[in-house]
C-alpha cells in the first residue's frame, strides 16, 4: 500500500519546499499570542521556523514554551519572517509537555544563570544559543582533529580504559574492583599509543582519561577528554612540536571557516595560525621570568601566573599569545621521557596558549634498556612494567607525541573562564551527578 502522508522535514530544508505542505517537529522556542493571530517559533536541530495560527484555534492546545510538538501546515514566502518564510498551521500534535516551572528558557539570556544550574538542567541549556554554541564548536574541534591527522597518514586507535597499573608509576589512580582483584581507570593511553607506533608508525586516539588529583580549580577535572597523538621515526622533540604547530593551524583554519560566525561572538579575532609559535627553553623561561617579572619562586615547573606571563611575552614578540616551553627537569616528567642532553633536562614540552597549558608532549625513550634504567633510577622495579617493556623487543622506532585536553582547548577557543563550561557533565573532586 502506498502512503501519501507528509513526512517530517527539517527546518533548514523548508525553503526547498515553499510553497507546499510540510510537517515539522521540534520545541516551542517562542510563543506570542495576539488577539487574532498567534506566532509560534519552532526550533529543531537545524534552525527556527515561524509558524502562525488563529488564536482561537490555538487555545485548546494549551501550549507553552519548551513543549515538544509536531506541526503540519502550508509553507509560504514571508519576507518579514527571519528565515524568509512562515508556516500556516493546519494541525498541531503535542508530543510531550515541558514542566511549568523551569529555571530558565532556551530563548532567554543565560549569562546570569549559575553554572551549576546550567549543568543540572543540561538538555535545556543545550537548547540555548550560548551554551549550544560551545558544544557545537567542541564537536567541530574533534572533527577537525581527526580530519587533519587522517590526511597525515595517522591511524585512529581505540584502547582500553581499564588497566592493571599506572603509566606514571601508579600515582593518582582511581581504583576499581575487577572481579577478584584491583584494577584502575587509565590516566593516559600513553603505553598503548607507543604500542600503536610499533605497529602503525602514526596513531592517534580520542578518549576519556582519569586523574585522581584533589584539585578544586577552574582548570582541572578528574575525568577529561584527551586528544592523543604518537608517531615514529623522529629525530627529536622539535619534530613533535612542528607537527603540533601544523596540526593546530590546520584545525583552527577549518574551524574559522566552518564556525567563524559563532567564534566571532566569543573572541575579537579569529583563531590564529600557530606556525610561528616560538619554542623557548625552560631555563631561559625561568631567567626571563626572574628578570622581567621578579619571579624567584619557580624551580621545576611553571605555575598559572607564569604561564600567563610567558604567553603575554610571546604575544608582544610574535602577535600570537602562545609558546612551546621545552626542556623541563627530567625528574619532574614521566619515566618514559627521553633526556635532553646530559644536564638533567627532558625532551619534554608544554604548549601554553592564551595563558594556560593545553598540551604536554615530547620524545620518549625507545630502547628497553633505557626504560629499565629510568625505572630503576626512580626506585621502581622494571618487572612491574614487563608487559609494556616486552613491546620494545618487537622493534620500536624513535618516537614521540603529545596530548591536548579537549575541554581546555575549547575554553581557549571560546574564551571561557571555567573548564566546566566546556563539559557536558563535569567530574571533579566534588561532583558526581548528574
Amino acid at each position: 500500500m502506498v502512503t501519501t502522508a507528509v513526512q517530517r522535514v527539517f527546518i533548514e530544508n523548508i525553503s526547498e519546499l515553499v510553497p507546499g505542505e510540510v510537517r515539522l517537529r521540534g520545541w516551542i522556542y517562542r510563543l506570542r499570542v495576539l488577539s487574532e493571530t498567534a506566532f509560534l517559533i519552532l526550533r529543531d536541530c537545524t534552525g527556527e521556523a515561524q509558524c502562525v495560527m488563529a488564536t482561537d484555534a490555538l487555545k485548546d492546545h494549551r501550549l507553552k514554551v519548551e513543549d515538544v510538538i509536531e506541526v503540519t501546515g502550508q509553507a509560504r514566502r514571508e519576507p518579514r519572517a527571519k528565515a524568509g518564510f512562515e508556516v500556516e498551521i493546519s494541525a498541531i500534535r503535542v508530543l510531550n509537555r515541558a514542566g511549568h516551572s523551569l529555571p530558565f528558557h532556551s530563548a532567554g539570556q543565560v549569562d546570569s544563570v549559575a553554572l551549576d544550574t546550567l549543568i543540572q538542567y543540561r538538555p535545556l541549556s543545550l537548547r540555548t544559543e550560548a551554551v549550544g554554541d560551545i558544544f557545537r564548536v567542541q564537536a567541530g574541534l574533534l572533527a577537525c582533529f581527526r580530519d587533519a591527522l587522517n590526511r597525515r597518514r595517522f591511524t585512529e586507535i581505540v584502547t582500553s580504559k581499564i588497566v592493571g597499573g599506572g603509566t606514571e608509576g601508579g600515582t593518582n589512580l582511581f581504583e576499581i574492583k575487577y572481579f577478584e582483584r584491583a584494577a584502575y581507570l587509565a590516566q593516559s593511553p600513553q603505553f598503548y599509543k607507543e604500542h600503536g607506533v610499533a605497529g602503525f608508525e602514526r596513531v592517534y586516539e580520542t578518549g576519556h582519561v582519569y586523574r585522581a588529583e584533589p584539585h578544586a580549580s577552574s582548570r582541572h577535572l578528574t575525568e577529561y577528554y584527551s586528544l592523543d597523538v604518537e608517531f615514529g621515526f623522529i629525530d627529536g622533540p622539535e619534530d613533535v612540536i612542528q607537527l603540533e604547530r601544523e596540526l593546530l593551524t590546520d584545525m583552527f583554519a577549518n574551524l574559522n571557516s566552518q564556525y567563524g560566525e559563532v567564534i566571532g561572538k566569543y573572541r575579537t579575532d579569529l583563531l590564529p595560525s600557530m606556525l610561528k609559535v616560538p619554542c623557548w627553553e625552560f631555563d631561559a623561561c625561568l631567567e626571563m621570568l626572574r628578570s622581567e617579572c621578579g619571579r624567584t619562586d619557580l624551580v621545576d615547573d611553571l605555575d598559572p601566573e607564569a604561564e600567563r606571563q610567558l604567553c603575554e611575552r610571546a604575544r608582544k614578540e610574535t602577535g600570537t599569545p602562545a609558546v612551546f616551553v621545552l626542556g623541563f627537569p627530567l625528574a619532574a616528567r614521566p619515566f618514559y621521557t627521553a633526556p635532553r642532553g646530559s644536564g638533567g633536562a627532558a625532551s619534554s614540552f608544554d604548549l601554553l596558549f592564551q595563558g594556560i597549558e593545553i598540551t604536554t608532549g615530547g620524545q620518549r625513550l625507545h630502547r628497553r634498556e633505557d626504560l629499565e634504567a629510568a625505572l630503576r633510577d626512580r626506585s621502581i622495579d622494571p618487572a612491574n612494567f614487563e608487559s609494556h617493556l616486552a613491546m620494545f623487543d618487537l622493534g620500536m622506532p624513535p618516537h614521540g607525541g603529545f596530548a591536548i585536553g579537549l575541554e581546555r582547548l575549547t575554553c581557549q577557543v571560546m574564551n571561557l573562564p571555567n573548564v566546566r563550561q566546556a563539559v557536558l557533565y563535569p567530574r571533579d573532586r566534588y561532583k558526581l551527578t548528574p
